[in-house]
């Protein structure tokens, strides 16, 4: 995966959202427009917790099992260089990046459903070197890694990452990753520490922490509840000095 440390801005430019009714038997249903309304989202500031409205509307009842978003462009912008590369989105505009939404999300007259998009910045760029030092050039391609999930009965998992000292000190940029039989979604701590997992399906999970200078934590058997946040604090210890 690359490095979303690195990454200090990943915008993604949205043109229009669909999403498609789930008919009884075998056949798929039809698609059904939730927006064509374009605009520009910076995935780095998506995360622990943070999310942002797409759509707010109403949609006949019934289960949907797919959702369609049209890619209009994509850039990122690195920490180190300062760097702003454009980034190729195969067919992110042609015919739509498919997400499939597990479970099914049902919409129930008169009740609110909320559904969550959540993209691996990490897992979703791809990065090619062009060329021979010192004139290699960076080429990157965006092919995103994304979660649907119906975030009104999802649980969260949400703590701190802090070394073991007497005196805890708040670890910014640790790696929380989280895995059932694979990895499922993984986020970077902020600047106090804090992490959060959001629209996380009930179940028991793995999780594993890092942070450059101390050693990786373990956890087992996580479990996450329907619609209720799990905390679950880490303390990792510092890597002996060599």
């Amino acid at each position: 995966p690359f490095p979303a440390d690195s990454v200090a801005e990943a915008i993604v430019v949205i043109d229009s959202m669909d999403i498609r009714a789930k008919e009884d038997g075998n056949g798929d249903g039809p698609f059904i427009t939730l927006s064509r309304e374009r605009g520009a989202y910076d995935l780095m500031d998506l995360r622990n917790g943070v999310t942002a409205s797409l759509v707010n509307l109403d949609v006949p009842a019934g289960r949907y099992d797919l959702v369609r978003l049209f890619v209009d462009s994509a850039y990122v912008v690195l920490n180190e260089e300062g760097m702003t590369y454009s980034l190729r989105v195969p067919s992110g505009y042609n015919t739509g990046l498919k997400v499939f939404i597990r479970p099914e999300i049902e919409v129930i007259g008169g009740i609110t459903s909320e559904l969550l998009i959540d993209i691996d910045v990490s897992k979703s760029l791809l990065v090619q070197r062009v060329g021979e030092s010192p004139n290699t050039e960076l080429r990157f391609t965006f092919k995103p890694v994304i979660r649907a999930v119906n975030n009104s009965t999802a649980g969260r998992i949400t703590g701190t990452v802090t070394d073991t000292s007497s005196t805890p000190v708040l670890i910014p940029d640790a790696q929380v990753s989280l895995y059932q039989d694979t990895l499922m979604t993984s986020t970077f701590t902020e600047a106090t520490g804090e992490y959060a997992l959001i629209g996380l399906e009930a179940g028991i999970y793995r999780m594993i922490t890092y942070a450059a200078g101390y050693d990786s934590l373990k956890v087992e058997g996580v479990e996450v509840k329907a619609a209720t946040a799990t905390p679950q604090d880490f303390a990792l210890t510092p890597l002996p000095e060599e």
